[in-house]
């Protein structure tokens, strides 16, 4: 697929998707990066470090956000987003699932909408991602955790993203599917979606795993958010063996590493 006029090998790759959170409240860091100064240092170096795609969001959607207007998360984004594109050479993301940041955003230079919504919550956005031609990946979400059957279910709620994209004319190959690692599942949910990406992947679309620091891992290696790198790799590792394309993670220098290994040996070397 093709991001920002950049080829994406989907079956063959897995690529790097670096988390900038431009938010005071996020999970992982904290509000670490929210000032502009300290964002694009962090953008800068997961560049170097070997993102493919910087992904920018303003808004935190942990459980129990606060949530913002559109004009604060804008007044967030906007200005990260233009610099990133000025200054480096890689694909930027706006990571929002409202129409007007999605909107605005892209007039910034982002070329891809992550919407953790899959395209339900604002109905607007499927127009504005069709009009604009960009990609979006569609992240699993749910209001309630009513699953009668978990993974069946899943599925058929990506497919109600799916037909909604198609609906409003956004192309195939400009869509990827996110099983929303962390989002309204319980523990064991979690790590039935990770083992069963390959199930995401046989509807047809490039698959992303977002599962970078989250709960899950803490809970099962009984660590701190600031401790969770080697749980978040393995989590990588597995994706990649289930055929996944992306993954967006926090640490991206060792996330590339653990890319790089085990595409060598599901290769067996050959390049």
């Amino acid at each position: 697929m093709v991001i920002g006029g950049v080829e994406f090998d989907t079956e063959n790759r897995c690529y790097i998707m670096g988390i900038l959170n431009v938010t005071p409240d996020s999970f992982s860091d904290g509000g670490e990066w929210r000032t502009f100064d300290n964002a694009l240092r962090h953008a800068e170096e997961m560049v170097v470090a070997g993102a493919d795609i910087i992904d920018v969001g303003g808004e935190s959607t942990r459980p129990g956000h606060v949530a913002i207007s559109d004009r604060e998360e804008i007044d967030r984004v906007v200005p990260v987003i233009e610099a990133i594109s000025r200054r480096f050479d890689i694909s930027v993301s706006i990571d929002t699932y409202k129409s007007t940041v999605a909107r605005v955003a892209i007039r910034a230079g982002a070329v891809l909408v992550n919407d953790v919504w899959g395209l339900k919550r604002d109905p607007d956005m499927a127009g504005v991602i069709q009009q604009s031609g960009v990609a979006c990946c569609l992240m699993h979400n749910r209001d309630n955790m009513n699953y009668a059957d978990f993974m069946p279910d899943m599925l058929a709620d990506l497919r109600e993203s799916i037909d909604l994209a198609q609906k409003a004319g956004i192309a195939a190959d400009k869509i990827i599917l996110d099983p929303g690692v962390g989002f309204v599942k319980t523990y064991q949910m979690n790590l039935e979606a990770i083992n069963k990406l390959d199930m995401i992947k046989d509807l047809g679309y490039p698959v992303l795993l977002g599962a970078s620091r989250k709960s899950f891992i803490g809970t099962t290696l009984d660590l701190p958010v600031t401790d969770r790198v080697e749980g978040t790799l393995a989590t990588t590792v597995i994706g990649i063996m289930r055929g996944c394309s992306f993954v967006r993670v926090h640490d991206v220098k060792e996330t590339r590493r653990a890319v790089m290994m085990t595409e060598a040996v599901l290769r067996q070397g050959v390049a």
